[in-house]
C-alpha cells in the first residue's frame, strides 16, 4: 500500500503521496556554484531530543521511538538531490565500530534503485561527493566511497595537526582548510565547495555544523521530523547546543505535513523551514 500524508500547509488540507513528496522540491536546481543551496534534516521527539547518551559509555544512540520507514524514505529523497553530502569524523568512527549504518550512497539497494535513476534523469552524478569535516583528522575512510567512485574532500580548520593534514594529502585526498579557529566554519566550507562546482549540499552532521551554518548565514533550508512522543532521559542531544542565537535563529515555516501511521501509530509531523532575513 502506498503511504500517504496530510498536507496542512500551505493551502487547504489535502492528502498526498509520501513517496516523491521531497523529490518534488528539486533542491538540486535551487543553488549555484556561487551560492550553493545548503540543507539539513533532523528527527526529534516532542521534548526536543534527537539522540540519547549512555551515561556509562558516553556513546550516543538514535532511540527506536524516533525511527520510521516513512521518515527514512524522505531522508533518502533529500539525499538523492545532493551534489555533496557533508558528514564528520565521529560518524565514520561509529560506522567502523558497527554502531551506525552506511548512508553515504544513493540507490544501491534493490528497493531504492529508482532514486539512482532519478539522479541520472536529472543530470546528477551517479553518487554524490562526500565531505568529511573534522578538527582532529582522526577517522577511518569507509571502503564504500572508493567502491562507488565518490569524490571525497576532507575539511578541517587552520589549527589542525600538520602531520594529519600531510597524512591525508599523501593518501591522495584534497584537504580543505575551512576555518581560522579550532573547528570547521560554515561560511568558509560553503565557499570552498562552491569553488569546486558543488551546488546542493546536504548536511549529515549534527548540532555543531547546524550552528555554524546558521551563524554564517549559509543555511538555506531545515527539514524537521517531529515524532509524537516524549523521550525524557537526563543525558541527551538536541538540535543545537551552542550560545544563544537570537535573531539568527528565526525561521519561516514553508510546509507542514502529518503522517498518522508512523512511528508505532503515534504519528509525526514533517515540516521544513527557511531562515527569515534579518
Amino acid at each position: 500500500m502506498t503511504a500517504h500524508m496530510l498536507r496542512f500547509y500551505p493551502g487547504a488540507p489535502e492528502e498526498i503521496a509520501l513517496c516523491g513528496a521531497y523529490l518534488a522540491h528539486r533542491l538540486h536546481e535551487r543553488g549555484s556554484a556561487e551560492t550553493p543551496f545548503v540543507y539539513a534534516s533532523f528527527v526529534s521527539s516532542l521534548d526536543g531530543r534527537i539522540a540519547l547518551r549512555d551515561s556509562a559509555t558516553g556513546e550516543s544512540r538514535l532511540p527506536a521511538g524516533l525511527i520510521s520507514d516513512n521518515d527514512f524514505r524522505l531522508f533518502l529523497e533529500l539525499q538523492a538531490q545532493a551534489d555533496c553530502l557533508v558528514t564528520h569524523g565521529g560518524y565514520l568512527r561509529d560506522l567502523e565500530a558497527g554502531r551506525l549504518d552506511d548512508v553515504l550512497q544513493v540507490g544501491t539497494r534493490e528497493t531504492t534503485r529508482a532514486l539512482a535513476q532519478w539522479r541520472a534523469d536529472n543530470g546528477l552524478s551517479p553518487q554524490p561527493a562526500v565531505v568529511i569535516a573534522s578538527a582532529s583528522l582522526d577517522f577511518p575512510v569507509p571502503d564504500s566511497l572508493a567502491r562507488y567512485g565518490q569524490r571525497v574532500f576532507i575539511a578541517t580548520d587552520a589549527g589542525a595537526p600538520a602531520d594529519r593534514v600531510a597524512h591525508w594529502r599523501t593518501a591522495g585526498y584534497e584537504v580543505l582548510i575551512a576555518g581560522t579557529g579550532a573547528s570547521v566554519e560554515g561560511g568558509a566550507l560553503v565557499r570552498e565547495l562552491g569553488h569546486r562546482g558543488l551546488r546542493s549540499l546536504y548536511l549529515l552532521t549534527g548540532p555543531r555544523m547546524l550552528d555554524t551554518m546558521l551563524r554564517d548565514g549559509q543555511l538555506s533550508r531545515l527539514y524537521l521530523t517531529t515524532a509524537h512522543r516524549l523521550l525524557g532521559g537526563e543525558s541527551f542531544h538536541s538540535m543545537l547546543s551552542g550560545p544563544e542565537l537570537r535573531d539568527i535563529g528565526r525561521l519561516r515555516l514553508c510546509a507542514l505535513h502529518y503522517d498518522a501511521s508512523a512511528p508505532d501509530g503515534t504519528g509525526q509531523f514533517f515540516a521544513h523551514f527557511e531562515p527569515r532575513p534579518a
